[in-house]
């Protein structure tokens, strides 16, 4: 295991623009984790600190593979290394404290008060490394009343706003089909982390960065606050629509259905001479937009007439032909079939030691010079340990040993 660059000096960024960089990882599960992730795939150094003997329960969440492998474990673990600690104890305290020196960032996500417990506050650890970034995710942020509650992504989710209209409005509200809630804290505190690294680069000093995983879901809920506070308008949910944005729904044609999304007023014009009915786009029932949101589904309903009498493709080439965003909605076997994926490298193979070639998608976003790459696969549970406490911290073979047979590492 290298010991972090200096960043005070010329570094290589060969493996990403954020080659250089030492991230502690703790926490488990998703949103912490993901953050990690996406600060490994742009090139940081990411050790994740698991339990002896269980590791992230990530390891075997989600679907499986033919072997009982978690199949979302190599996704969220690539480009990190794995060391075993039990911080729960002393002893692991003290070997954590010996590698906090070395590190840039230290990334968890217990619940508040969790390190503090340890003997592992951010003062302790600021004393140790005043350069060090404490990166927190949580579920309700490190103060206020609820921050000591326990919460997953999904209480975020519905917290802060987004699970109330996600739905059909003649049902229960739903959830979205992934994590959302979680990868949106996560990528808010990778966010935070790189804001804390500028400051750090002009002032020498770390500070803690505190991502609330409903704040987090709540900074997607673009103007629905603010309808209510001046016009205490609520949104609802509305299905497959926006309401009083139109048109943008999905269209049944012969043999499926697209998406197509043609609300603004010259847009919306290229789809009236699509058409074949230029006046449509003059019509003032429906030339401007919002007049178009007054008669949402009248509009919906004579684009629905006209797409019905197309096939698929046939109606996707007019489309493009007219410059209207269209489109299909892809499923997995879309996306790997697709050409323009294939061509930017959007979805990438990557070698895994037992569960063979898997694909994955690729790091994004994409850097012209220094760009980020998937380079390992996800690790074994202490997979590195060797490397952390015998090669960098010192520890002797009987000390490793010992260590080892009590439980701490």
């Amino acid at each position: 295991m290298q010991r972090r660059c200096d960043m005070t000096q010329e570094t290589n960024y060969a493996a990403g623009p954020l080659s250089g960089l030492r991230v502690l990882e703790l926490g488990s599960l998703v949103a912490g984790p993901f953050c990690g992730q996406l600060l490994a795939d742009l090139g940081a150094e990411v050790i994740k600190v698991e339990p002896p003997g269980s590791g992230d329960p990530m390891r075997v969440w989600g679907r499986q593979s033919a072997t009982d492998k978690s199949l979302w474990w190599p996704v969220i673990a690539r480009n990190k290394k794995s060391i075993t600690l039990n911080l729960r104890v002393s002893a692991g305290q003290e070997l954590f404290k010996r590698m906090i020196p070395q590190c840039d960032v230290l990334l968890e996500n217990f619940r508040p008060g969790t390190l503090e417990r340890w003997g592992l506050g951010y003062d302790t650890l600021s004393a140790l490394n005043p350069r060090l970034i404490l990166t927190r995710v949580s579920g309700y942020g490190q103060d206020g009343p609820y921050a000591q509650r326990a919460s997953f992504g999904a209480i975020g989710e519905a917290m802060g706003g987004l699970r109330y209209i996600v739905g059909d409005p003649s049902t229960p509200p739903s959830r979205v089909g992934i994590s959302i809630g979680d990868s949106l804290a996560g990528m808010f505190a990778s966010l935070g982390t790189l804001a804390a690294l500028r400051v750090r680069d002009a002032t020498n000093r770390g500070q803690i960065v505190d991502c609330a995983l409903y704040e987090a879901v709540l900074a997607m809920m673009e103007s629905t606050v603010t309808e209510y506070d001046q016009k205490q308008m609520i949104r609802e949910r509305s299905g497959a629509i926006l309401p009083n944005v139109a048109p943008s729904n999905v269209y049944p044609t012969t043999d499926g259905m697209v998406l197509i999304a043609a609300n603004q007023d010259t847009v919306f014009a290229r789809l009236a001479a699509a058409m074949g009915c230029n006046e449509l786009a003059r019509d003032p029932r429906f030339a401007t937009h919002a007049a178009r949101g007054e008669r949402q589904g009248e509009l919906d309903a004579r684009i629905a007439t006209w797409t019905r009498t197309h096939d698929t493709n046939g109606l996707l080439d007019l489309l493009n032909k007219h410059s209207v965003p269209a489109g299909r909605i892809y499923r997995a076997p879309d996306m790997l079939e697709d050409p323009h994926f294939q061509a930017r490298q959007a979805i990438v193979p990557v070698q895994h030691p037992e569960l063979g070639q898997l694909r994955m998608q690729n790091v994004t976003p994409r850097l012209s010079e220094t760009p980020g790459a998937i380079r390992t696969p996800s690790p074994e549970l202490g997979q590195h340990n060797h490397d952390m406490y015998i090669a960098e911290l010192g520890l002797d073979t009987d000390e490793y040993e010992a260590h080892r047979n009590a439980g701490v590492l």
